[in-house]
């Protein structure tokens, strides 16, 4: 378990780590929370900036090669998420799944059938909406890079949960008002302790986890984790 550097603030209050001991942390004063807000969000608008900058040429040519992959569909692909109080937006990645992908899956009834059951998701190699291209741009993140536009935009963060649809609310029940208190982002500390292989219930304490214990330091530990987990592959499917 990731550790947090508290100072000694005004409030104690108990939280629980995801292996359910007890831990105690201080509560930031209400001055602290707001500068750490700002630093944030001004690592977060140099970040992003920066990055789109630096990964504009790598970006077009991903955008090449999948027109090439597949030229009828679109290059991004955009879908509704819930973000910070409630309010929905457009996530952007870039298309990783054929052209009219849900009919399609649609033709292969037991598929249908298990990718519904399955909450929604199949296995990368199993599934026939993704394209050979897609896969790889999965298999490395890639397909996350656009997310810097959301980022700037003030949707999501750099570090942060991941942003949901309003399906997986439910897998929060009355937590889901906690999971919602912060912005979403677009690496976060389920990402970096599986991701897509730590499902729910578990996804949801990680998420949790992050958002009872926020802070730079904590931040600073996820970037640079995600850098080494990205190049080894690990979780992404």
């Amino acid at each position: 378990m990731e550790s947090i550097n508290t100072v000694q603030m005004e409030t104690v209050v108990r939280i629980e780590q995801i292996d359910w001991e007890p831990q105690y942390k201080t509560k930031s004063s209400s001055l602290s929370a707001y500068w750490r807000i700002a630093i944030k969000r001004c690592i977060d608008l140099v970040g992003a900036f920066v990055g789109l900058i630096l990964l504009s040429p790598f970006m077009c040519l991903i955008a090449l090669l999948i027109k090439i992959n597949d030229p009828k569909g679109p290059v991004f692909y955009r879908q509704r998420r819930i973000g910070q109080y409630s309010r929905t937006f457009e996530i952007i990645k870039f298309r990783s799944m054929i052209h009219d992908a849900e009919n399609h899956l649609k033709k292969t009834p037991h598929l249908y059938e298990k990718y519904v059951s399955n909450n929604y998701k199949l296995e990368s190699d199993e599934d026939p909406r993704i394209t050979r291209f897609g896969r790889f741009l999965r298999k490395t993140s890639l397909d996350e890079l656009p997310q810097l536009v959301n980022v700037l935009t003030g949707d999501m963060s750099l570090v942060g949960p991941r942003p949901v649809v309003r399906q997986e609310l439910k897998e929060y029940g009355y937590r889901s008002f906690q999971l919602l208190s912060v912005k979403p982002g677009i690496t976060g500390y389920w990402q970096v302790s599986g991701r897509s292989n730590v499902g729910y219930p578990e996804r949801v304490d990680l998420e949790l986890y992050y958002v009872n214990n926020q802070s730079l330091l904590f931040d600073l530990k996820i970037l640079l984790r995600t850098v080494w987990i990205v190049l080894l592959r690990r979780g992404a499917h």
